[in-house]
């Protein structure tokens, strides 16, 4: 224990939320904070100071069960050493993996006091009355009929003078069905927040001086909110409502599915400045034959189309995408289309795992399961491949000159960073109190992850 915590009031409690896996998490861990605040629960720095610990998981990594359970042994010696000094620490499991395995972390770990799945934390205020009173364990995993979104508190205002970016959740679930993925169980149904809701949260973050909003969902595209006329509203309605909030400049979106990329959505990249030319489209691979294996709802070639659409209307536009390889039955014919998809599409980033079995998905029972050595071996050239790409990308923006979102200092003294509308990172000599502006960079060269430039002189001594 120690000895350098400050001590809270009684009438105010410490909260520690460790977050894993994807932006949605960090949003929902967030919105976790929001709900407990009336409670008097406010943030601290570290889980010895906290009387509630929240553990928001992640299940899409191989072995998150078990990593899970390794972080709670450490968080008992934490809950133990409190209860020593007469401090009581509640221990809550959020998250995807708390949807998968709630029954087993409550066998496995008793100290736990919740655990609660990603479409329940609004009913967090209720669990941490139930597990007071009744000095036991309380699981909700749950799908409610209602939606979490509609019962929740205002998100607080960002607190940290800097955030000039930030993450706004939209639309959760999946009816999607990969047969590698865990998201429709452990997320539920595809379900929408209503335009006036992810309105009033955007105009709260714009006012606090937020000029950059990522919108998130696990199929973000297939947005189907309810509009305020009553109608449903697509993505690309949405952002045009949200491009014209005072003060925010930037929109993005991500992750987006092949099969909910319309024509309205494609138009809007055309017609919306705000919107932001890199898009996270994942394809998963190039295999017609594994694409059909993943139930994907897609073709290689249809992926293609989709892209040469997009490319069509705004030229500048740079792609993302996730690969997996080694899926069950993937010959070496299938990973030779996936390479020649990155070749003929070319992508400025990319994310590629090799398929590792997920419990109750329909490719864990697969057969053909691919030899560990084939995977690793595929997905070292497709790296590689990717990697040239990503290079060549940031190579070529040398010599240009590109608006940059200013959110912070640099690595070295004297620097400001930002990032480009493709969101590498960008670092520039130049005074803090650009911070916050966007302004037009001179590049002048690539480094591994990022980008160097000048700032344009005319703009800053203007």
């Amino acid at each position: 224990m120690t000895g350098s915590t400050t001590a809270l009031s009684p009438s105010r409690r410490g909260l520690h939320v460790i977050t894993w896996g994807c932006q949605m998490n960090v949003y929902d861990s967030a919105r976790m904070s929001d709900v407990l605040r009336p409670l008097g629960y406010q943030s601290v720095d570290a889980p010895e100071a906290a009387d509630m610990i929240i553990l928001n998981t992640c299940h899409i990594r191989d072995k998150a069960a078990e990593k899970v359970f390794s972080e709670l042994g450490r968080l008992r010696k934490i809950k133990e050493a409190r209860k020593e000094e007469g401090a009581q620490t509640i221990i809550a499991v959020a998250g995807c993996v708390a949807q998968a395995e709630g029954q087993e972390i409550l066998t496995r770990a008793p100290y736990v006091d919740i655990v609660l799945g990603p479409q329940t934390y609004h009913r967090l205020p209720e669990m941490v009355a139930r597990a007071a009173r009744a000095g036991g364990a309380v699981i909700d995993t749950d799908f409610p009929a209602e939606q979490k979104f509609d019962f929740l508190p205002d998100a607080a205002a960002p607190q940290t003078p800097g955030n000039y970016t930030a993450f706004l959740t939209i639309q959760e679930g999946c009816d999607k069905f990969c047969s590698f993925c865990v998201v429709p169980y452990t997320r539920g149904a595809e379900s929408s927040r209503s335009v006036a809701s992810v309105l009033a949260e955007a105009r709260r973050m714009a006012e606090s001086g937020v000029k950059e909003i990522s919108l998130l969902g696990q199929n973000v595209n297939a947005y189907h909110g309810e509009g305020p006329d009553g109608t449903v509203w697509g993505l690309a309605q949405l952002a045009n409502a949200l491009a014209t909030i005072p003060g925010l400049s930037r929109l993005r979106y991500t992750t987006s599915h092949p099969r909910d990329m319309d024509d309205a959505l494609i138009n809007a990249h055309r017609d919306l400045p705000a919107l932001m030319p890199f898009l996270h489209l994942p394809v998963q691979s190039g295999s017609d034959r594994i694409l059909r294996a993943m139930n994907r709802g897609h073709t290689a070639d249809e992926y293609r189309d989709i892209v040469r659409r997009l490319r069509d209307v705004r030229p500048d536009l740079a792609l993302s995408s996730d690969f997996i390889v080694g899926h069950p039955g993937e010959t070496d014919e299938d990973f030779e289309a996936t390479m020649q998809l990155v070749r003929d599409v070319t992508f400025a980033q990319a994310y590629s795992f090799k398929y590792s079995p997920r419990p109750g998905t329909p490719a864990a029972g697969a057969p053909l399961q691919v030899p560990e050595d084939v995977k690793d071996a595929r997905l070292q050239a497709l790296q590689a491949l990717l990697r040239q790409q990503q290079d060549a990308f940031n190579a070529a923006l040398v010599g240009q000159t590109i608006p940059v979102l200013f959110t912070g200092e640099g690595r070295k003294p004297g620097q400001i960073a930002g990032r480009s509308p493709w969101l590498q990172p960008v670092h520039v000599s130049g005074p803090r109190h650009l911070i916050g502006q966007e302004l037009p960079v001179r590049i002048t060269e690539r480094l591994t992850n990022s980008l160097g430039g000048t700032l344009v002189e005319e703009t800053v001594y203007a």
